[in-house]
């Protein structure tokens, strides 16, 4: 009886403890927090260097960037011009202002014809006036000399379309001259298209120099540390761990080069607003200077730290593999 009471009392061995969904992701998150905190506490210990790396992505992010803010004004610019071609009609001197002004809605209702404007010879005259300074010279003349005019934008957007059009309305009996001006606006926008293939070629070609940069700048806080991570191996840390604060380096790295080159290029913005505006108001317009967006800023920070955290796993897994306990 007293053995069987011993060996019901016996200890029946030892006991695993279960962790949960929740403590494991409290404790990763925990680990996460920490590391971060602490690779940007390691980069603001050293000022000076951080400073200079930060500020070399920085130029290099807001040259693109600042590029692309060039073209998005000029294009907003370019808004107010139809892309289409622009036929003008001359009108004889014999075409009273109701001829005109009939002939002109007669082509607006064209399929062909997206809209029209019609100028007479007294707004004609006045914009001459207006825009050279010859009014003097004009009134000497006694009569006025300018024709009306019937602007015409066509609906196509072919060079050739748009010529077989201006030909079209040159037959008109009250049409002297048909003149057609569209190889400005196609130089214009072959000018814009060229520049955003620029814009892109351009930040392919600084983020792979920022991918450089971050890869060289974590491969010497690698050799730095070089010690320390072999008494981390030593003691059975993992590559993901040990490579862990590195990744968050990349990450302010992208993180604090992004927002430099933001304010970069919006403190441009703030000092060209004024010359700008000047010359806006000389021109009688309404532009004003724009700058990146929310979606566009977003969509540059979201890529400058992606390329951080790419340049900080390809040094990382570079190196980190190379250092193992003697």
């Amino acid at each position: 009886m007293s053995q069987t009471t011993a060996s019901n009392q016996a200890p029946k061995g030892a006991t695993t403890a279960r962790t949960t969904f929740k403590q494991r992701f409290e404790s990763w998150r925990e680990h996460h927090k920490e590391v971060a905190l602490e690779s940007l506490s390691r980069l603001l210990a050293t000022p000076l260097p951080t400073l200079m790396t930060i500020l070399v992505i920085a130029i290099a992010l807001s040259l693109p960037a600042g590029l692309y803010v060039m073209l998005k004004n000029a294009e907003s610019i370019s808004d107010d011009w139809d892309g289409s071609a622009q036929i003008s009609l001359f009108l004889s001197f014999k075409t009273s202002a109701e001829q005109g002004r009939k002939l002109a809605d007669d082509l607006a209702k064209r399929p062909d014809v997206k809209r029209t404007e019609y100028i007479s010879r007294e707004q004609a005259l006045a914009e001459f006036e207006e825009q050279s300074g010859f009014g003097d010279l004009l009134q000497e003349l006694g009569e006025n000399p300018l024709p009306a005019v019937v602007v015409v934008y066509p609906a196509v957007t072919d060079l050739e379309a748009a010529e077989k059009l201006r030909l079209d309305l040159a037959r008109k009996g009250e049409v002297d001259l048909a003149q057609l001006d569209a190889q400005w606006v196609q130089r214009l926008y072959a000018i814009l298209d060229l520049g955003r293939r620029l814009v892109v070629a351009l930040s392919i070609g600084l983020a792979l120099a920022v991918l450089l940069v971050i890869i060289n700048t974590i491969r010497l806080a690698i050799e730095s540390r070089r010690d320390e991570i072999i008494i981390v191996k030593l003691v059975g840390g993992t590559d993901a761990f040990v490579r862990r604060p590195f990744m968050y380096t990349g990450l302010w790295y992208g993180l604090g080069g992004c927002l430099v080159a933001l304010l970069l290029i919006q403190t441009v913005l703030w000092w060209l607003d004024e010359p700008v505006q000047a010359l806006s108001e000389l021109y009688r317009s309404q532009f004003q200077l724009s700058g990146l967006g929310l979606e566009v800023s977003f969509l540059m920070l979201v890529g400058s730290i992606a390329i951080g955290l790419i340049g900080a796993r390809l040094a990382v897994s570079q190196h980190i593999r190379a250092i193992e306990p003697g």
